[in-house]
């Protein structure tokens, strides 16, 4: 599947947040400073190249989404708050990093992910496990963190998430796992912003409710979420703003990229070319290794997965350069695996490597209680 390599075993940093949601904004916007300077500036620098505008404009547009997250998730607009005080930076750039997608056209072509979930029967151990490579531009591998947030009230979370961003991958200390993929459709608009919704699923703690929350929330723009539980549930959602597309598994078995799969959003489908070719490969290839080893998947089993470069450039496991292959003479851009996650949600247990995870050992991460 993939050439043997001597792998290096740095990690991204690890935090612990705990108290109010607001004292767990404003403990991670002290304790992540530079780095949510670093990924703001990046992403500044990204809108402001695609449009021309000032920061203050992209600032008060972010701010527009502000009431959708008070009204729908107001816990988290308590730790935005908290992180902009923390971090010392205005309330329109905290919001800017929950956002950056709905307000950057350039996002809208990006390969980003490809996620996998497994029943019990699939598993060596008979624990679900579900995960992700993690595809985005390659300084996000320089500016990811694991954060432990430990509300006073509430499942405490564990995710994987770029500084400065309060919500984009993980589990619950109640058996609930959240993984996410990019898809695109037209409808989008002022709504509840596709990143939040893994912290809210995260609140949850079965499959079914987290399905409630997201069908009663306003939403603003798509994005896949593929979800498991303690008790053996599998979902994936298609979330547009105006539709739910419900993939369920096959055989135990469920796998997500960039495109739509659920009969009831086929229609829906904007991306084409070479994203789409690519996104269709990578899923071919992930299906395929899950049903090859099915009974027999394991947290390592799922790492050789996850590094797994067959069908280059169009691989699961993405380095840099591969887009430059995957459609010769476009315009490209620099994304690449910059982090791969695996969890079992039922035991409380996440295993994330820096990417590209064929560089890199994975390192696992528990609750602290």
């Amino acid at each position: 599947m993939t050439t043997s390599i001597e792998k290096s075993t740095d990690s991204f940093p690890f935090y612990r947040f705990s108290g109010t949601h607001k004292e767990i904004g404003q403990q991670y916007g002290k304790a992540c400073k530079a780095l949510i300077d670093r990924h703001l500036e990046l992403v500044l620098n990204r809108l402001k190249k695609n449009f021309d505008t000032s920061i203050e404009d992209i600032a008060t547009l972010a701010l527009t989404y502000k009431p959708y997250i008070e009204k729908y998730a107001p816990f988290l607009a308590e730790e935005i708050e908290g992180m902009a005080e923390g971090a010392d930076i205005s309330i329109g750039e905290a919001y800017l990093l929950q956002v950056r997608a709905e307000l950057n056209t350039h996002f809208a072509n990006l390969n980003e992910c490809t996620t996998f979930a497994v029943d019990s029967k699939g598993t060596l151990d008979g624990s679900p496990i579900i995960g992700q490579n993690a595809d985005l531009p390659a300084f996000y591998k320089e500016i990811g963190v694991v954060i432990e947030f430990v509300p006073d009230e509430g499942p405490a979370h564990l995710m994987l998430t770029p500084a400065g961003q309060i919500s984009y991958i993980g589990i619950n200390d109640r058996g609930m796992g959240v993984f996410a993929n990019y898809i695109t459709c037209d409808d989008w608009r002022e709504g509840f912003p596709r990143y939040m919704f893994s912290r809210t699923v995260l609140n949850a703690e079965s499959v079914k409710e987290a399905e409630a929350i997201i069908s009663n929330t306003y939403r603003g723009s798509s994005r896949n979420l593929i979800l498991a539980d303690k008790e053996d549930n599998l979902i994936d959602l298609e979330v547009t703003p105006n539709k739910i597309g419900r993939v369920e598994p096959q055989h135990g078995i469920l796998a997500h990229s960039n495109h739509f799969i659920s009969e009831a959003l086929l229609g829906d489908e904007r991306s084409k070319g070479a994203s789409l070719k690519n996104s269709h490969l990578r899923l071919q290839r992930m299906t395929s290794l899950l049903e090859e080893n099915y009974g027999k998947l394991s947290s390592e089993k799922m790492q050789e997965i996850l590094r797994d470069r067959e069908n280059y450039p169009n691989c699961i496991c993405q380095i840099p350069g591969d887009e430059l292959h995957q459609a010769p003479g476009e315009k490209i851009s620099d994304v690449i695996t910059f982090a791969s996650v695996i969890a079992e949600p039922a035991k409380g247990k996440l295993w994330i490597a820096i990417g590209p995870p064929n560089e890199y050992e994975y390192k696992l991460y528990t609750f602290s209680k």
